[in-house]
């Protein structure tokens, strides 16, 4: 089994929202995306006072791809206009299906408002092939208790939220087999991630530090890997958490605006023209 090459870091740019302390990854000067992968924003962590805004991230429409939110400190509340709310604490996962379209909002419940807390999140954005830009839009809410932890290597523990380790089957049922986890990793802790031929793979230290084919990798950076090899290991400098996905590459145009990512520029302006007319569901509350 060949292993991958690292093909080049790419360190988080800070950007912030506002208030919000924000790096982002990708897309990043070197890197437009990691085809299906479009986008990461790594939100704090931080710490909010008591009486905050809570979130800046109110009702707004997508089209044309997926989210995957990691809420890896604090909480999240969910709304969206197929009728989804939840709340999703610490550890757990939001994973939205935007499909023809849908409003949603990810902002702060009241008891984060009200108290204040610390706050650490991931969003991610998956493409999706023109066949399924058009499907229906669809949610799951993972609370950290519904993600199996799985051991994974000398110490470390893959959390599995979609595609299958080591007979284990992960509780999001991707429409294009892509493939999701996060892993933790103790100061010495190796894991070995195989099964990556011909797939794009998207590794992402959180925070911490690794080792990768001897080269030592900082927290908030993205890992962009060479095509060839279908494994790659992974060593904990230091105790570490790491997004690692991978998926096959769907090689389409990709035309984006703002947040609808579609294939063409007339479909784009589809997208504003549905939207404009209130096709993208009932308004949020």
């Amino acid at each position: 089994m060949s292993d991958k090459t690292i093909k080049r870091l790419h360190e988080a740019v800070r950007d912030d929202i506002g208030d919000l302390l924000t790096q982002r990854p990708l897309p990043h000067p070197h890197l437009a995306q990691l085809d299906p992968f479009l986008f990461l924003n790594h939100h704090g962590p931080q710490t909010y006072p008591p009486h905050n805004h809570g979130l800046p991230f109110g009702p707004h429409p997508h089209r044309g791809f997926e989210t995957v939110t990691f809420i890896l400190d604090g909480m999240l509340t969910h709304q969206d206009s197929a009728g989804h709310e939840s709340i999703i604490r610490a550890g757990g996962v939001q994973w939205m299906t935007a499909g023809r379209g849908i409003v949603h909002a990810e902002v702060s419940p009241q008891v984060f408002l009200d108290e204040g807390g610390p706050i650490e999140l991931l969003q991610l954005w998956v493409n999706l092939p023109g066949r399924f830009k058009m499907c229906e839009p669809a949610y799951t809410g993972l609370q950290v208790e519904q993600i199996p932890a799985l051991p994974a290597g000398h110490g470390a523990t893959l959390h599995l939220i979609a595609g299958q380790w080591q007979g284990h089957s992960g509780p999001v049922n991707s429409m294009t087999g892509v493939f999701m986890s996060t892993i933790d990793l103790p100061g010495g802790a190796e894991v070995r991630l195989d099964g990556l031929l011909a797939r794009t793979v998207f590794l992402y230290v959180v925070r911490g530090a690794v080792t990768i084919v001897g080269q030592r990798v900082a927290g908030a950076t993205l890992v962009e890997l060479n095509d060839e090899g279908e494994a790659v290991d992974v060593r904990a400098e230091q105790d570490s958490l790491i997004v690692f996905g991978h998926a096959e590459p769907i090689g389409e145009p990709v035309v984006s605006h703002g947040p609808f990512v579609m294939n063409t520029r007339q479909e784009i302006n589809q997208a504003i023209i549905d939207y404009q007319a209130g096709r993208f569901g009932a308004p949020l509350r």
